[in-house]
C-alpha cells in the first residue's frame, strides 16, 4: 500500500514538473510556425543560380545591347517602383510575377529572333519562376496587382519601345530578383543606371 501511495506522489510529480517546466519551454521555443517555414522556403532561391558566369554574362551583354539602342530615359519598368507598398517577405513573390510577365510578354515574342542569347535568358527566367512555382503571397494582394498592372500599363504606353525597354532592364531584372529571392544578395545590386 505504501508503494501505490509513493508512485502516486511521484507521478504527480511528474505531471506538475511536465506541465510548468516542459510545457512553456516547448511553447516558447523557436520552432516556426506551421507554414511559415513553407512559405519563407517556397520564396528562395539558391544564391548559386545567380552566381553562374555563363548566363550572368548572356543576361547583361543582351541588356547592355539593346539598352543601347533605348532612347527614353524617362520611363523605366524595373526599379524599386515595383516595391511600393510591398511588404519585405513579398518581395520574391512580386518579382517572380514581374518575371513570369517579361518572359511570356517580351522574351518569348517576336524579339527572340532579333537578339542574340534572349532565348537562353527567358530559360534561365523560366527555370527561376519554375523554383518558385510554390512562393504565395502573404496578406493582401491589392498592392501586388496595382504594381504589376502599372508596369505592364507602362509598357503597352511605350509599344514597340516597351520591349526594348525591357529587354535593356534585364540585368536590373537578374539583380532585383538576387536581391529579393537569395538570403545573402548581392551586395551594392539595384544600381539605377542611365
Amino acid at each position: 500500500m505504501a508503494s501505490l501511495h509513493t508512485l502516486s506522489k511521484s507521478f504527480s510529480g511528474w505531471v506538475f514538473f511536465c506541465c510548468c517546466c516542459c510545457l512553456p519551454l516547448l511553447l516558447t521555443s523557436s520552432l516556426p510556425l506551421k507554414g511559415a517555414s513553407i512559405a519563407h522556403h517556397a520564396c528562395r532561391l539558391r544564391k548559386t543560380n545567380f552566381q553562374q558566369l555563363y548566363i550572368r554574362n548572356r543576361t547583361y551583354t543582351l541588356a547592355k545591347m539593346v539598352h543601347a539602342s533605348d532612347k527614353d530615359t524617362d520611363n523605366r519598368l524595373i526599379g524599386q517602383q515595383l516595391f511600393v507598398n510591398i511588404r519585405e517577405n513579398n518581395r520574391c513573390y512580386m518579382m517572380k510575377r514581374v518575371v513570369e510577365l517579361v518572359v511570356k510578354d517580351v522574351l518569348l515574342t517576336e524579339v527572340k529572333n532579333q537578339y542574340p542569347y534572349v532565348e537562353e535568358v527567358a530559360q534561365f527566367l523560366a527555370s527561376l519562376t519554375s523554383e518558385l512555382s510554390g512562393c504565395q503571397f502573404s496578406g493582401k494582394r491589392d498592392h501586388i496587382e496595382k504594381n504589376l498592372e502599372q508596369m505592364k500599363n507602362k509598357m503597352e504606353q511605350l509599344g514597340e519601345n516597351g520591349k526594348t525597354k525591357a529587354i535593356g532592364e534585364l540585368d536590373l531584372l537578374f539583380d532585383y530578383m538576387e536581391n529579393a529571392c537569395t538570403d545573402d544578395p548581392k551586395k551594392g545590386g539595384n544600381k539605377k543606371k542611365n
